[in-house]
């Protein structure tokens, strides 16, 4: 199983989440299905230590949502 962050674009709305899924592509597919009117890419670059989860029960699925800072104006 694996832990990939997913960037998500829609129109001026920016956000990443993290996956846990079979594979990366499978991680991708999820968010895909979750926010389908928006673009989609794996954060690079990942790194080898958080990517591997060995959890046996581990979670399939979005596990975190991390929306951006708000910038002051």
């Amino acid at each position: 199983m694996v832990k990939v962050s997913v960037e998500v674009r829609s129109g001026a709305a920016r956000f990443d989440v993290a996956v846990q899924a079979e594979s990366i592509k499978q991680a991708v597919s999820f968010v895909e299905e979750r926010y389908s009117k928006g673009s989609v890419k794996v954060k690079c670059p990942i790194e080898p230590e958080s990517l591997w989860v060995n959890d046996l029960p581990a979670r399939r699925g979005i596990v975190a949502l991390e929306l951006p800072a708000r910038v002051a104006a």
